[in-house]
């Protein structure tokens, strides 16, 4: 594990003499813009002089600072930015470890991410946050982690590999790297008064810490307010103007994510930029980013240009990226601006709309420079038990992907998940379809999805229906990620291909594979619990569109379907999903018959 970075107070002799010129400064950066995120303006020619990891003196003239050892970073008319944190994400939603999701975000200019591992959590527990959380600490750069609240995310509804209890949140609220609460998902138990949601919440107040929210309902009556007062400190689940500003009324930060497949920065920033609310209430996050956009399209980089394209001032997308970030985590002091003792975590960028991440310092040392990596990102070493996480119990055939009909009927009404583009909620829809030998068949763009039980082997099986992909042919899709049980999904229009692909990912321990006709086309192993890779992001990427290819080979045309695939069994977020215990109706949390005439 790297040597932490030295507190303010142990740094405070030496960052009071550099700035006083009295020591030199072991960098100073001149030549520049400096981006003042805590008074909104940019500062021509400002020079920033860094000691011990830590800003040391931020002002005009840092000539004072500078000795024989001094390195000097001449910034030729750049600007220079404070280093872009993650509000919000899942490490996990990369298929990536933690060392490898930083060596993938850290050319990006991301220097600080907020990070919630309750996919590991729902597979291994609370040993499973803590191998997350230790390999974290190692990096090069500051990643905080919240320790999960939600596994299973809606009792009674799923049912998890391992459980989180509110005695695990308060053992975790102790750990080193730990900053808060993650999404409290569970907003029915928060609202009705669970104890053991409140006790966990408590845990986390008691510790000082934040909170973290998830309100997936439209209601915004009587349950989001009783929610809010539950103590949640964010939301990341807006979608719509309404949603931000409801949220921010209520003292929450409305926390706007543009990731892999998630466009809810558009909707919701008008907020800012039309009704004109208080820019330092928003917050910029990812949520879930795969490989292949982070190798590709950028990571928090990606989410700030998007931002300014939608019509918000450079700087002030810059805060909602940095000081707003950081604030709400109570670091304010700590990182998030360019100013005197904080982490000197620094971006050097010729333009401030288009956000060229040219070169990346982070905690005093240049972490990447012209698109590339210059440091190592250390690996932590994942036991076996995290390895063989993937327990079908038997070889599946295509008969465990029936869906029986009723008795003389030649066709049935069934209820139908309704997959969004770009969006996480779900729509719950009806079809007619026809009944042949008994078994119900799917027709046109209602296909068959399979939720597989995969931690206790009990072979296990739950069928329904989803529609939106636009699948064609003899198909199946199976992945091991399946949030937040993280069980097996299978989505298919071939109960062949359907069992084929179910036993593969048996066999790598875990990962993604798309067949047609019989074959496979594309696989991701992830044998880590059965969620991440171990390999480098760009072959990771390199994978990924392998298997987004396949998925259009089979039909489909949505926006990074997988995304949409992989949330098919989140249980907190409306309308319809699949868990292991059957169809859920997220609208009233109750287990729902398939057939739209079995109530």
């Amino acid at each position: 594990m790297q040597t932490p970075i030295p507190t303010w107070a142990e740094c405070a002799p030496r960052l009071v003499a550099v700035a006083a010129g009295r020591s030199p400064a072991d960098t100073v950066i001149r030549g520049g813009k400096l981006v003042n995120v805590q008074s909104r303006e940019v500062l021509d020619g400002w020079q920033v002089a860094i000691a011990q990891g830590r800003f040391a003196y931020v002002g005009p003239d840092a000539s004072h600072c500078i000795g024989p050892e001094t390195r000097v970073i001449e910034a030729d008319g750049r600007y220079l930015i404070p280093g872009l944190c993650d509000a919000h994400m899942h490490i996990e939603s990369g298929m990536l470890t933690p060392a490898e999701f930083a060596a993938a975000v850290i050319p990006h200019g991301t220097t600080t991410m907020f990070t919630d591992p309750h996919e590991i959590a729902n597979v291994l527990g609370l040993a499973g946050v803590r191998m997350m959380h230790d390999e974290a600490l190692m990096q090069p750069v500051n990643i905080f982690t919240q320790m999960p609240s939600c596994a299973p995310s809606a009792p009674g509804l799923e049912t998890t590999g391992f459980e989180i209890s509110a005695e695990d949140v308060a053992e975790a609220m102790a750990w080193p790297g730990i900053i808060g609460l993650g999404e409290m998902m569970n907003f029915p138990g928060v609202i009705n008064g669970d104890a053991q949601m409140l006790a966990e919440m408590a845990a986390t107040m008691n510790a000082g810490k934040t909170v973290g929210g998830h309100y997936a309902s439209p209601d915004k009556g009587i349950p989001f307010h009783a929610y809010a007062a539950g103590g949640a400190a964010d939301d990341h689940e807006g979608t719509a103007e309404a949603d931000a500003i409801a949220r921010v009324r209520q003292g929450m930060r409305s926390m706007m994510r543009l990731g892999s497949a998630w466009y809810d920065v558009e909707s919701q920033i008008t907020a800012v930029t039309e009704r004109g609310l208080d820019p330092r209430n928003f917050i910029l996050c990812t949520d879930d980013c795969m490989a292949e956009t982070l190798v590709n399209d950028g990571h928090m980089d990606r989410v700030v240009r998007h931002a300014i394209a939608c019509g918000c001032d450079p700087l002030v997308a810059l805060q909602m990226a940095t000081i707003n970030t950081a604030t709400h985590f109570g670091l304010e002091r700590e990182l998030g601006s360019i100013a005197p003792g904080r982490r000197a975590d620094v971006i050097l960028t010729s333009d401030l709309s288009r956000l060229p991440i040219e070169h990346v310092i982070a905690r005093g040392q240049t972490v990447a420079e012209g698109g590339k990596i210059t440091v190592d990102c250390p690996h932590y070493d994942w036991p076996d038990t995290a390895r063989a996480t993937v327990k079908l119990g038997k070889a599946l055939a295509k008969t465990d992907f029936r869906v029986t009909g009723p008795a003389d009927q030649d066709e049935v009404t069934v209820k139908v998940i309704g997959v969004v583009e770009n969006q996480a909620p779900t729509e719950a829809l009806t079809a007619t379809l026809p009944i042949q030998d008994g078994v119900v068949q799917g027709q046109g763009d209602v296909c068959q999805i399979a939720l597989v039980e995969r931690h206790l082997g009990t072979g296990g099986v739950t069928n329904a229906f989803v529609s939106g992909f636009g699948y064609t042919g003899e198909m199946a899709i199976a992945s091991t990620v399946a949030h937040d049980s993280h069980h097996m999904i299978v989505v298919g229009t071939n109960r062949r291909d359907m069992a084929l692909a179910a036993n593969r990912l048996g066999e790598v321990g875990g990962g993604v594979t798309v067949w047609k006709d019989g074959k496979e086309l594309a696989l991701v192993e992830l044998p880590i619990a059965g969620l991440m890779s171990d390999r480098p992001a760009a072959e990771v990427a390199g994978k990924a569109a392998q298997m987004i290819a396949a998925m259009q080979a089979c039909g489909c045309t949505l926006n990074n379907a997988y995304m949409q695939h992989s949330l098919l069994a989140l249980v907190v977020i409306p309308a319809l999903r699949i868990s292991d215990l059957g169809l859920v109706d997220v609208t009233k949390f109750e287990l729902t018959d398939v057939f739209e005439d079995m109530e």
